[in-house]
C-alpha cells in the first residue's frame, strides 16, 4: 500500500513543475468557479511563465557556476566535501523511501489552518515538499527516530504557512503581483537576520534606497540591465581567468539573462491575476473580510535583478570563506549561487542591494560550517539509497542548505542533546520576535501607503 502511493506521488513529481503546478492552479481556478477557458489559459500561461523563468535560470547558472569554479580551480582549493547542490539534495531526498509522507503532513496542516483562520496562505508549491522530506531524513539520521522527524516537518510547515502571510504584501510591492507569496523554507533564515535588520536601521547609510531603480538614477547607464549584467559577467571571467574573448562572451551572456529575467517574469503576473482574482471573489462569498493567498516556488521573484546582482556579488566572498575558515570541509560549487540567503535577503531588505549583501556576507560562513556539518548524513543518505555514487575519501554536501540552521537545531534537539533543545528554543523565539516586528512594520508601512 505504501509502496503503491510512493509511486503515485512520485509519477506526479516525474511531471517537472512546469506541469504538475499549473494542473494545481486550473484545479484551484475550477473551483473558484472561473470559466474552464479562462481557468486553462490562466494556468498554461503561468506553466509558460515557469518554464520560461527555469530556461533563463538555468542559463544564467551554466555560464556563471563555470567562471566561479575556474577561478576554484585556479587557486587551487582543494576541500573533501563535494557540494551537490540542491538539485543533488532533491534527487537522493525523492529516493528516501519515507518521502511521500510529508506530502500528507504539509496539504492536512495547510487546511486545518485555513479552515481556523490561522493562516492565509494556500500552499500549492508542491515540488518544494522535498524540502521538509529533506528536513525528516536529517533528524532521522541525526536522532534516530523517524517520528520524531516527522513532527519537525509538521513544526517547519507551520512556520512556512506563517511567513508567508507575512511576505504577501513585500512580493506584491516589489514585484506588482498581486495575491501571491514565497512560503518557502529557504526565507526562513530572515528571522536570525531581523536583529541584524533592526541593528542596519540605526546605521544611515543602510536606509539610503539602493536597489536597482535607485542606482539608475546615480549612475545612468551603468545601472541598467544589460550594462549591469555584462560589466558583471565580465569581471567574474577576468577573475575566473578567463581569456578576454571568454570573458566578454560570459559579460554578453550575463547581460541576456538579466534584460530576459523581468520580461519573462510578467508571464506571472498575467497569469495569476485572473486566478488571484476569481479566488478572491470566491473566498468573499464563504468568507466575509477573508484573504488568501496563493504560496508558490521563489521564481515569482526572479525578474528582480537585485537577486541576480547580488548572487554574483556573493560569490567571491563564498569562495573566500571556503579557503580561510577553519574546520570547514565543502567548497561551493554546485549550490554556488547561494539562493538559500539571496530570495530571504530580497525580502527582508525591501530590494536594498547594500543591506542584502551584508546579510549574505554575515550568513556565508554559517552556511559552509553547515553544510560541513551535514556532509557525512548527506553521504549516507546517497549510499542508503543508492541514487548516487560517492568516491572513496570523500564526502557528498551542500555549502547552501536551505533552512539549514532549523535543521541543525531541530536535529539536534530531537537528538537529546540540550544545546541542541537551547537552540531551538532560540529559534522559536527569534521567529516570534521577527514575525511580530516585521508585521507591525508592515502594518504601518502598507497603512501609510494604501
Amino acid at each position: 500500500m505504501l509502496e503503491t502511493i510512493a509511486n503515485i506521488f512520485q509519477y506526479i513529481l516525474d511531471l517537472g513543475p512546469s506541469v504538475f503546478v499549473p494542473i494545481i492552479m486550473l484545479t484551484i481556478g475550477l473551483v473558484a468557479r472561473m470559466k474552464f477557458k479562462d481557468a486553462f489559459s490562466a494556468a498554461l500561461i503561468f506553466g509558460v511563465a515557469f518554464a520560461g523563468i527555469n530556461l533563463v535560470v538555468d542559463f544564467m547558472l551554466d555560464n556563471i557556476t563555470p567562471a566561479a569554479q575556474a577561478f576554484a580551480k585556479n587557486t587551487g582549493i582543494n576541500l573533501t566535501a563535494v557540494d551537490g547542490g540542491w538539485t543533488t539534495g532533491a534527487s537522493i531526498t525523492w529516493a528516501w523511501r519515507y518521502s511521500f509522507i510529508a506530502f500528507p503532513i504539509t496539504i492536512i496542516i495547510n487546511l486545518i489552518m485555513l479552515i481556523l483562520n490561522w493562516t492565509k496562505t494556500l500552499n500549492v508549491d508542491m515540488w518544494n515538499v522535498w524540502g521538509k522530506a529533506f528536513a525528516a531524513v536529517m533528524v532521522t539520521y541525526i536522532s534516530g527516530n523517524i517520528y520524531l522527524a516527522f513532527i519537525v516537518v509538521a513544526i517547519q510547515v507551520v512556520v512556512e504557512l506563517k511567513v508567508g502571510d507575512l511576505w504577501a504584501k513585500e512580493i506584491e510591492e516589489l514585484t506588482g503581483i498581486p495575491g501571491v507569496t514565497l512560503p518557502h523554507h529557504m526565507t526562513l533564515i530572515a528571522c536570525l537576520l531581523y536583529p541584524i535588520d533592526k541593528l542596519m536601521d540605526k546605521i544611515p547609510i543602510f536606509n539610503k534606497q539602493m536597489d536597482v531603480a535607485a542606482l539608475k538614477e546615480k549612475i545612468g547607464i551603468f545601472s541598467e540591465n544589460h550594462v549591469m549584467g555584462f560589466i558583471v559577467g565580465t569581471i567574474l571571467g577576468l577573475i575566473g581567468g578567463y581569456t578576454i574573448a571568454e570573458a566578454l562572451i560570459l559579460g554578453v551572456n550575463a547581460a541576456a539573462a538579466l534584460t530576459l529575467f523581468p520580461m519573462v517574469s510578467k508571464l506571472f503576473m498575467q497569469a495569476l491575476s485572473p486566478i488571484s482574482d476569481a479566488i478572491s471573489e470566491f473566498m468573499k462569498s464563504k468568507f466575509k473580510d477573508r484573504e488568501l493567498y496563493i504560496g508558490l516556488d521563489w521564481p515569482i521573484l526572479a525578474g528582480s535583478n537585485e537577486i541576480w546582482v547580488l548572487a554574483i556579488l556573493l560569490i567571491p566572498f563564498e569562495l573566500l570563506f571556503a579557503v580561510i575558515l577553519p574546520g570547514n570541509e565543502v567548497l561551493p560549487f554546485a549550490g554556488l549561487i547561494n539562493l538559500s540567503i539571496i530570495v530571504a535577503a530580497y525580502l527582508l531588505g525591501r530590494g536594498n542591494i547594500l543591506r542584502m549583501l551584508g546579510y549574505g556576507i554575515i550568513t556565508t560562513p554559517v552556511f559552509l560550517y553547515i553544510g560541513t556539518y551535514f556532509s557525512p548524513y548527506i553521504t549516507r543518505l546517497a549510499q542508503d539509497t543508492g541514487a548516487i555514487n560517492v568516491s572513496e575519501g570523500t564526502m557528498l554536501g551542500w555549502a547552501t542548505i536551505e533552512n539549514g540552521e532549523f535543521k541543525f537545531a531541530f536535529a539536534n534537539a530531537m537528538a537529546g542533546h540540550w544545546w541542541g533543545i537551547l537552540l531551538a528554543v532560540v529559534w522559536i523565539g527569534l521567529f516570534i520576535i521577527f514575525y511580530r516586528g516585521r508585521s507591525k512594520e508592515d502594518a504601518k508601512r502598507y497603512a501609510e501607503t494604501d
